[in-house]
């Protein structure tokens, strides 16, 4: 059975091997396709690409162009991604481009207040550290303990970055809504990623659902890295009832998220291509409409 994996970072956001150090590990793994959905960023799509297509025929993946908005809903912080999407055309770039200026303000906030606590960190430091890269939490977290100011990326969060902490500043984020609009005018396939990850009651998540449906929504995760065997059900079931497409993915970082592998996630993720079949033919039922 072949199997692939939706949901994928690079080091363009707060993953931590490069582009084409994931394909080849996607070559080793054996997938036949991964989606790189970097956050807010397309930069390390083209580098995937083209390191596939160095690869011969009957071993390289297929790259799908992705990509994961961060997206605001009743307070929480919900995520859409985006699956073969255009990201070359004008429209979407300069859509990137105030996301970036907004992760941009963000960061310096952050860093200010950073420094008021005693901490040597500047939005230039960060850049140096990590180039080419989207700076994220993440990021803010490695920084902290390379310097020794925690004694892990737990402490990290739970002391300085976490949606609670004096020195965290919530960056401007459009709705979910937006999100799928953004995606669909850009021919991708929009999914709400990790809907458990969002500590919903039943009835909220199913909402957020039939709200998202009408708005455009194609898909739900619902095979993901840490999902039981009883989540994964009631998010097939959710699929089902607002006839929607299943999408799954491991969310592989790298080191940032040590222990959780490409493809399998925790050693016991399956995703097989079948999903990934039945979402080119709503893509191209989408298209033809």
């Amino acid at each position: 059975m072949n199997i692939v994996d939706l949901h994928v970072h690079s080091n363009k956001s707060d993953g931590s091997l490069t582009p084409a150090q994931l394909v080849q590990l996607a070559v080793e793994k054996e997938l036949a396709a991964f989606a790189l959905t970097d956050h807010d960023t397309t930069d390390g799509l083209a580098e995937a690409i083209e390191a596939a297509k160095k690869l011969p025929e009957d071993i390289a993946p297929e790259v799908i162009p992705g990509i994961e908005l961060s997206t605001e809903y009743e307070g929480k912080d919900i995520h859409v991604l985006g699956l073969y999407i255009d990201y070359d055309t004008p429209s979407f770039k300069e859509q990137i481009k105030y996301f970036m200026d907004s992760r941009l303000l963000r960061n310096q906030k952050m860093c200010a207040r950073l420094q008021n606590a005693g901490i040597n960190i500047s939005y230039d430091k960060l850049i140096k550290a990590f180039p080419d890269s989207v700076i994220t939490r993440g990021h803010y977290a490695k920084y902290l303990l390379e310097q020794g100011y925690v004694k892990s990326m737990v402490e990290a969060f739970d002391r300085y970055l976490g949606d609670h902490s004096p020195y965290f500043v919530p960056r401007e984020k459009i709705t979910p809504e937006q999100a799928i609009q953004f995606i669909l005018k850009a021919n991708g396939i929009p999914i709400l990623a990790h809907p458990i990850l969002y500590h919903m009651s039943e009835a909220r998540l199913d909402a957020l659902i039939c709200k998202l449906k009408s708005a455009g929504l194609m898909g739900i995760e619902a095979v993901y890295s840490t999902y039981t065997n009883v989540e994964e059900w009631q998010m097939r079931k959710l699929a089902d009832k607002y006839d929607l497409c299943i999408s799954g993915g491991s969310d592989f970082h790298g080191s940032t998220k040590p222990s959780l592998e490409l493809a399998t996630g925790y050693g016991k993720l399956i995703i097989p291509e079948d999903i990934l079949i039945n979402l080119k033919k709503s893509l191209q039922i989408k298209s033809q409409g």
